[in-house]
């Protein structure tokens, strides 16, 4: 697993260079945004049994099918594997989110998922989409968007350092992306 930093010595190695102008400046960068990455991956942990269970919920009402006879999310011991994916997947990603880098969750958990899935008959697509619902409300509570209104007598609001966090967001973001497509 790479971080930022041994991203950037593996990058000046291999140019037998030392770190210097851009690379040195995205680190400038990553440091200075590093109380915000805290707080999202503070937020999503503190938030993942909420973001997974609603995520299940979404695709079991979009698709009865799943907990019917013969679903994917039938019997009860399905539905827990289900949701016990689901929040391996979401840890993986603040995993990537925290380091700043991907190869975590490329190596631990996205190498042969989609192949396992397949073997096991699990449906992609649904995967996929309970993915996109994750990532739809992780996005939400890294920017300090959700509001009582949706979550109900659920919603509880984390401090959260002051600023713009789209840059974060958007790597969040690129994350959950990565698993929809490693499932499709």
């Amino acid at each position: 697993m790479l971080d930022a930093f041994s991203r950037s010595v593996v990058s000046a190695d291999s140019k037998t260079a030392c770190i210097g102008g851009e690379e040195l400046q995205s680190l400038k960068n990553f440091i200075s945004e590093g109380n915000k990455r805290l707080d999202a991956v503070n937020t999503i942990a503190s938030n993942a049994s909420c973001i997974v269970s609603d995520a299940v919920a979404g695709i079991v009402c979009e698709n009865q099918g799943l907990i019917q006879p013969g679903g994917n999310c039938y019997p009860n011991r399905r539905m827990a594997a289900c949701l016990r994916d689901g929040e391996i997947i979401l840890r993986y990603i603040t995993y990537a989110l925290l380091a700043g880098d991907a190869s975590v969750l490329e190596d631990r958990c996205l190498n042969g998922l989609k192949e396992t899935y397949t073997a096991l008959g699990v449906p992609l697509q649904s995967s996929g989409r309970a993915v996109a619902i994750m990532k739809a409300s992780a996005i939400a509570h890294i920017n300090n968007t959700n509001t009582e209104e949706q979550a109900g007598k659920r919603f509880r609001r984390m401090e959260m350092k002051d600023g713009d966090c789209s840059a974060i967001s958007s790597e969040a973001a690129s994350y959950f992306d990565r698993v929809i497509s490693g499932l499709s």
